[in-house]
């Protein structure tokens, strides 16, 4: 029997993809100025998909291996789409506020669980809800108080769909290949990109030393080693657990864009991200009530 992981390196591991996470906003705002998105989108997962099945490719000789690529190309739908919406939002919101808003999806999990579930959510999901939507107001608002912009009404959707990829995977998960799964929703990320790229928008790409940058952050280090090593971290961290710690990935998004690009939040919008975090805390930690929701 192999012992278990000390906690620290799981923890430890799990900051690290974080913080990869929260470090992209800023990278691919500033690449989209030279590449179209579903171009950039396309190529970061083709990319990504490639040095995933060469990690695990004795996966794909493993009983079920079929079923599981099948469940991750399900999936992985779920997780291009949101790509898709956070990408193009970016082109007209910031990072720092992209961030924020992206978070919004660890408290929309329990909620839309309970929804698919037929059960009534926990109070302290609809308060951390509730919470969680003032601050997306506060954050996002420009001239007034319900002036939200197109770019993080597009950010908003990719919490939707982030939080439904999440159900699903919880679904397959148990039952499917890990390895051959993660490739399956990568894949079908650089398979939709590669069909649409060339007709949803005119193509734009300029081989400057952003893109290039991006591409190899993001799909080599964002996606591919940090699938991999969530893929490995969560055998010993309970989806809670591991929820609480991915919430830190505003908190970096904002770090990056201000130590990168400078960016600031006003005094409204620096208080519409700490509306968000606490929202998240409020679900996560279920303040109101004992009963905690599960993702599998």
């Amino acid at each position: 029997m192999k012992s278990q992981p000390a906690r620290w390196k799981v923890d430890g591991s799990l900051v690290a993809v974080t913080f990869i996470w929260g470090a992209t906003f800023v990278l691919v705002k500033q690449a989209l100025a030279d590449v179209s998105t579903m171009l950039f989108l396309a190529l970061r997962f083709s990319i990504a998909a490639a040095a995933l099945a060469i990690i695990f490719r004795k996966e794909f000789l493993a009983p079920g291996a079929r079923s599981s690529l099948l469940r991750g190309l399900v999936a992985g739908c779920f997780l291009f789409g949101g790509y898709v919406l956070q990408t193009a939002g970016l082109r007209f919101t910031s990072a720092s506020k992209a961030g924020f808003i992206t978070g919004l999806y660890v408290p929309l999990v329990p909620v839309i669980g309970s929804i698919v579930e037929r059960r009534l959510p926990q109070i302290s999901e609809l308060l951390g809800i509730a919470i969680a939507s003032a601050g997306m107001v506060l954050l996002s608002g420009q001239s007034g108080l319900f002036d939200i912009s197109r770019g993080d009404l597009l950010v908003a959707g990719c919490a939707v769909a982030f939080a439904c990829h999440i159900l699903i995977l919880g679904r397959f998960s148990p039952r499917s290949n890990a390895g051959v799964l993660t490739v399956g929703q990568i894949a079908a990320g650089g398979l939709i990109g590669a069909a649409t790229f060339w007709w949803i928008e005119p193509v734009r790409l300029r081989w400057s030393a952003g893109v290039w940058t991006a591409l190899v952050f993001t799909s080599l280090f964002a996606t591919a080693l940090a699938f991999s090593v969530q893929t490995w971290a969560q055998r010993s961290s309970s989806p809670t657990r591991t929820v609480l710690i991915f919430s830190l990935e505003p908190v970096f998004a904002w770090l990056t864009s201000y130590v990168l690009a400078g960016e600031l939040l006003s005094r409204r919008a620096a208080a519409g991200a700490a509306l968000i975090l606490a929202g998240i805390l409020v679900v996560e930690l279920k303040p109101v009530g004992r009963r905690k929701h599960q993702f599998t």
